[in-house]
C-alpha cells in the first residue's frame, strides 16, 4: 500500500514508527504491521514515514541551539518532560558506534558507500549508596575467570587450566554474586544518538542533562573509554561531574599486556590478576611502573617507536592507556562514593542502537537517512515514553509529494 503523508492517520503513524524502530528492517516492519496490526502497509511507506519523524525529531531537538552562554535552553517538553526532583546520582556515559552510509540523490544502487561514526549517550538516574569503606575491595569473580575475561579482552579462548589457576580464593567477605547489592541499580535512561560531530553532540547532551535535572544531582559521574573525544565533552560541558574510566576497557589493555609479556599461559595469567588487582584497588601508578620497566628490559626506553607488528606494542599501547588516564581511575573512592566503575549499561546501548542501524547489506542516506533512523531508535530506548508522547501530540502534517522525501535504506 503506497500512501502519501496525508492518508496515513496518527494512530497509523505510531504503529509504523515503532514497527520501523524495534525491527531490524523496514521490510520486516512491513510483515508486523500486516501480520499483527493487519495493516497492509509497504516497505517504502514504512521507510518514508520513518524518516519523516525521525527528521522531527531532529528538527524538535535542534530547534533552541544554545549560544555560548552560560546559560542553556531546554529541549522542548514534547521531548523531555523534567521530573519533579533531581536525581540522588546522575551518571552520564557516552560512546562511538558505527554506522553505513551511501550518497543520496544518486538512483538505485549503493553509491558513495562509507563507515561512519555515530555518537550514542546515555543519562542514568541511579540509585544510590555511600559507605565508609571501599564495599569491593576485592578484584570481581568475573575478572578473574579466564574465559569471561578472555570475551570481554576479545582475545582467544585460553587453553585449560588447573582447576587452581584460573581464580584466586576468594577473600573473606566477597559478595557471592557478580551483582553486589553496593552496586548503583539503572531506575530511568534516556538516550541521545546522532551523525553528529562531537562538540555539537556534546551540546545536545547537556541540554538533554539540563532537562533531566542532572546538574542539581548530589552525586554525579561521566563514564567513558579512552576515546578522546568523550573528554573533550565532559571537560567542557560536564566538568562538575566525577570522570571515571571504564575499567573494563583498562582491564583489555591490561589482559593484551599480560599476554605479550608472558610466553606461557598460566604465567601470563598471574601477571595479569596481580595487574587487574593493582588498578582495581587503586595503585594504577605501580602497573604503569611495571609496564615501563618491562619495557626498558627488553629494549624499548620510553619514546621510542615500535616497528610495526612488533610484539612489544601490547605492553606500550597498555603503559599508554594507563598513564593517560590514570587521573580516572581512582576506583576504590569512586566504589565508596557509591559509583558505577564501568559502562556496562552504555556498551549496552550500543548494541541496542546497532541492532537496528548496522547489518549486511544495510546502507542509509548520508546525511538525513541516517539521522532519521537514530533519532526513532533512540526515542523508542528511552525510558521516559518521550516517542509514544510525541506521537500522540504531533501535528498532522500538510501533504508532501512523495518526490521531495529522501528515500532511506
Amino acid at each position: 500500500m503506497g500512501l502519501d503523508s496525508r492518508e496515513v492517520t496518527p494512530a497509523l503513524v505510531q504503529r509504523i514508527v515503532y514497527a520501523a524502530a524495534e525491527t531490524r528492517s523496514f521490510e520486516r516492519g512491513s510483515v508486523v504491521l500486516e501480520q499483527v496490526g493487519g495493516n497492509q502497509i509497504s516497505a517504502s511507506t514504512v521507510a518514508r514515514v520513518t524518516q519523516q519523524v525521525g527528521l522531527e525529531l531532529a528538527a524538535l531537538r535542534d530547534q533552541e541551539q544554545p549560544a555560548e552562554t552560560s546559560k542553556l535552553e531546554p529541549i522542548s517538553s514534547r521531548l523531555v518532560q523534567s521530573p519533579e526532583v533531581a536525581p540522588e546520582l546522575a551518571v552520564v556515559e557516552c560512546d562511538g558506534g558505527r554506522i553505513r552510509t551511501r550518497e543520496a540523490g544518486q538512483g538505485r544502487g549503493v553509491h558513495g558507500e562509507a563507515w561512519r561514526e555515530t555518537k550514542n549517550a546515555c543519562l542514568l538516574r541511579m540509585t544510590h549508596k555511600t559507605f565508609e569503606a571501599d564495599p569491593e575491595p576485592e578484584l570481581p569473580r568475573a575478572f578473574r575467570d579466564p574465559q569471561r575475561v578472555a570475551n570481554l579482552a576479545e582475545k582467544e579462548a585460553p587453553p585449560a587450566l588447573p582447576p587452581e589457576l584460573p581464580t584466586s580464593p576468594p577473600s573473606q567477605g566477597e559478595p557471592a554474586s557478580d551483582e553486589p547489592p553496593w552496586r548503583p541499580r539503572r531506575m530511568v535512561r534516556t538516550c541521545l544518538s546522532s551523525m553528529a560531530e562531537a562538540d555539537t553532540f556534546g551540546q545536545q547532551m547537556r541540554r538533554e542533562a539540563r532537562q533531566r535535572r542532572f546538574f542539581e544531582a548530589a552525586f554525579r559521574a561521566f563514564l567513558g573509554d579512552g576515546l578522546p573525544w568523550n573528554w573533550s565533552i565532559w571537560k567542557r560541558y560536564f566538568a562538575d561531574f566525577i570522570p571515571i574510566l571504564d575499567f573494563i576497557h583498562a582491564l583489555h589493555y591490561v589482559y593484551a599486556a599480560a599476554l605479550a609479556m608472558e610466553s606461557q599461559f598460566s604465567v601470563a595469567w598471574s601477571r595479569y590478576l596481580k595487574m587487574a588487582r593493582d588498578c582495581w584497588q587503586g595503585r594504577v601508578a605501580e602497573v604503569v611502573s611495571e609496564l615501563k620497566q618491562w619495557l626498558v628490559e627488553h629494549g624499548l626506553p620510553e619514546g621510542m617507536e615500535l616497528p610495526e607488528k612488533d610484539p612489544r606494542q601490547a605492553v606500550a599501547d597498555a603503559a599508554r592507556y594507563l598513564s593517560n588516564n590514570q587521573g580516572r581511575m581512582d576506583y576504590p573512592r569512586y566504589r565508596r562514593l557509591g559509583l558505577p566503575v564501568t559502562s556496562a549499561l552504555m556498551e549496552s546501548l550500543v548494541k541496542e542502537v546497532n541492532y537496528r542501524v548496522k547489518g549486511t547489506e544495510m546502507f542509509w542516506n548520508d546525511p538525513r537517512g541516517a539521522e532519521a533512523i537514530l533519532q526513532v531508535r533512540a526515542a523508542a530506548l528511552c525510558d521516559d515514553d518521550r516517542l509514544a508522547r510525541y506521537l500522540r501530540t504531533r501535528v498532522g502534517c500538510p501533504y508532501v509529494r512523495r518526490s521531495s522525501l529522501a528515500q532511506v535504506a
